[in-house]
């Protein structure tokens, strides 16, 4: 595979997973570039604006104002660097944590299915098999993350 290639099925990927979130579902009604100012602080918890803003590619202002927006919903808590006073960090709320990790997964299976060329439940579940074993290897702590239980959750906060 090249880049290109990589790209475009990052892309396709992410364009079925937001097609299967429901509106009520955490993340599943905000705009797309508020949801990945959500995904990347989930993905780094206790990250900068800065910082967000560097992995995201997304302008300063959006980073800030997506944290405002996030963080007045509960969504998000935000804490004054003990080192740099300067710094704003953001982490997920822990009652956002807690509906995360007792909220049903969304699967993507059907979602998945409408895409491949063959509707047979054989290839479907080879595709599967194939996404789980590169999750695996490319997000090993973000897989971990959004696999906890709410007892998880408990024994973490």
């Amino acid at each position: 595979m090249n880049a290109v290639e990589v790209y475009l099925l990052g892309r396709k990927l992410m364009k079925i997973a937001e097609s299967t979130f429901a509106a009520d579902h955490p993340g599943g009604g905000l705009p797309t570039s508020v949801r990945m100012v959500l995904v990347d602080i989930s993905a780094h918890p206790g990250s900068s604006i800065g910082e967000i803003t560097a992995r995201t590619g997304f302008p300063q202002s959006h980073v800030s104002a997506s944290v405002a927006r996030l963080r007045e919903q509960g969504v998000l808590e935000t804490s004054v660097d003990a080192v740099d006073g300067r710094r704003t960090l953001v982490s997920l709320g822990e009652s956002f944590r807690e509906q995360l990790a007792t909220r049903a997964p969304v699967p993507v299976d059907a979602a998945l299915a409408a895409e491949l060329a063959s509707p047979d439940r054989a290839d479907l579940a080879q595709v599967i098999d194939a996404l789980e074993a590169v999750a695996e290897r490319l997000i090993p702590q973000a897989l971990r993350r959004t696999r906890m239980t709410s007892a998880d959750v408990t024994e973490a906060g």
